[in-house]
């Protein structure tokens, strides 16, 4: 089937019940889901039952507010992924001082990455944002503020928390500091509002 102009076949029978089902999954109403996505209840309500057909601009708006992906909605099936992610150099990508390298599988709810923090970097950002996040200190020392209270941390230490408490996240010494890092930003609705332009941004 050859999508039109806008980009999404013609019939899509099996998006509209994936539509609903998701939307009440997230447990939201029909109003608040319209809202979000910029559309009237009634023309969410159309396509939740088969009488319209999204656009893609629609699908992604909707996907993205669903924490899913146009393919999901679209019913396809993802190919197989790579349980497996091999060793190699670190050669990460620099984001506000921290350089980041995906440590993980791509596309996943649970986003794994190995960060290195430079001594000084980000050191006065205070985080608040949905989702939770793991840390493990590979290397040198880290100073994490959870709310009021402050954490020392050693290479062999950990910090697993919710990000809606208020956080910072340092290297005190000048020789920085290592670790792994797992968070689940982004299977969270309102991702958008803390990644900004920068998929590592936090």
């Amino acid at each position: 089937m050859n999508p039109p102009a806008g980009g999404v076949p013609d019939e899509l029978p099996g998006v509209a019940p994936r539509l609903r089902d998701l939307r009440r999954d997230r447990g939201l109403t029909l109003e608040t889901a319209a809202q979000h996505a910029g559309l009237s209840p009634a023309h969410l309500s159309r396509l939740e039952t088969g009488r319209r057909q999204p656009s893609l601009p629609m699908l992604l708006g909707l996907a993205r507010i669903y924490g899913t992906t146009v393919s999901e909605l679209l019913g396809e099936i993802p190919p197989e992924r790579d349980a497996i992610v091999r060793g190699r150099k670190f050669e990460g990508a620099e984001a506000d001082g921290w350089m980041y390298q995906q440590a993980g599988g791509p596309g996943r709810a649970m986003q794994a990455l190995r960060v290195r923090v430079p001594h000084g970097a980000q050191g006065d950002l205070v985080r608040v944002h949905p989702g939770e996040e793991w840390l493990y200190v590979l290397a040198g020392h880290l100073r994490v503020t959870l709310g009021e209270t402050v954490h020392d941390l050693a290479p062999g230490d950990s910090a697993h928390f919710d990000s809606l408490t208020p956080h910072q996240i340092a290297a005190p010494d000048h020789s920085g500091a290592e670790l792994l890092f797992v968070h689940t930003l982004l299977q969270s609705p309102a991702a958008e509002l803390c990644l900004g332009s920068g998929i590592h941004r936090r």
